[in-house]
């Protein structure tokens, strides 16, 4: 979405553009990557204007208040935002404000992911995962550490589990014998990474099925998979915010877990014999 159409939306609604109005429109349209995340009593702040000339603002748009109209331009401009865009939305923030900001944020994050999950992809998922021959998780840049959790995990349940990333190997040689058997589990968040659809669109020339773990219906992922779960990441700061997505995927883990409960136990029974063999943890004598 270009900022600047706002002006043009007022006009085309056959509103008359007010000073304030106008003054609004043109903050939005200059500084848009702060705009969009400041509430209404904040942006009126900065902007000189009162509350209620925002909340009209939004009115005249056709949205049903600031709040529908602020998450909609979240959702389109989120994922275009640099880093350094990232960063200068917290430049204003005090640093004694920085954990109740960034807490609230996740907090708010994995209720929203939790009200708005689609529990029937969810159990689609499950069973795919479960039915599968090789598992592939996928997760490069901010998305490879919680790659690698969810990997780690899955292979208390699954025999053939394997992380995909871009370091000692090229991603393509690693799913290079990737078939319809097999799922892939492809994991980013804005900003998206080229070389994770790119994956995508070739394990699915390769017959496989592709599960995307992803922010919301406007990322690419949607469009590179058979089924896409999403959790909200909605950032308070340059870091993205993986409080909904680690809590998605503890959910899959759990739920996988519970399904394949006979292989799990069985498996753990084993690797306990281990762990205490080797005393692989602390504490046991």
């Amino acid at each position: 979405m270009e900022q600047p159409t706002l002006i043009d939306k007022l006009n085309k609604n056959g509103s008359r553009l007010s000073k304030s109005h106008r003054k609004l429109a043109e903050f939005i349209s200059q500084h848009y990557d702060k705009a969009v995340f400041m509430t209404a009593a904040r942006l009126a702040q900065v902007v000189g204007i009162s509350e209620s000339t925002v909340v009209r603002f939004a009115t005249a748009l056709g949205y049903e208040g600031y709040p529908q109209m602020q998450r909609t331009m979240q959702e389109i401009v989120r994922h275009r935002l640099t880093s350094a865009q990232r960063f200068a939305m917290t430049t204003d923030l005090p640093v004694k404000d920085a954990i109740d900001s960034v807490l609230r944020m996740d907090m708010r994050n994995i209720r929203t992911t939790l009200e708005q999950i689609n529990e029937e992809a969810f159990d689609r998922a499950v069973d795919i995962i479960s039915s599968a021959r090789s598992i592939y998780v996928l997760g490069l840049r901010s998305a490879a550490p919680l790659a690698a959790f969810f990997t780690h995990y899955l292979h208390y349940i699954f025999n053939d589990v394997r992380t995909v990333k871009d370091l000692s190997h090229d991603i393509f040689e690693t799913i290079s014998r990737i078939d319809k058997q097999d799922v892939l589990i492809a994991i980013s968040f804005p900003r998206y990474s080229n070389r994770t659809l790119e994956s995508m669109h070739f394990a699915h020339s390769r017959g496989a099925t592709v599960i995307g773990l992803t922010d919301g219906p406007l990322s690419p992922l949607h469009d590179a998979s058979d089924i896409c779960l999403d959790a909200q990441t909605e950032i308070a700061s340059f870091v993205d915010s993986m409080a909904a997505p680690m809590s998605l995927v503890n959910a899959l883990l759990t739920a996988l877990g519970i399904k394949n409960q006979e292989t799990l136990t069985s498996n753990f029974s084993d690797l306990e014999g281990i762990w205490d063999k080797y005393r692989i943890y602390a504490g046991r004598e």
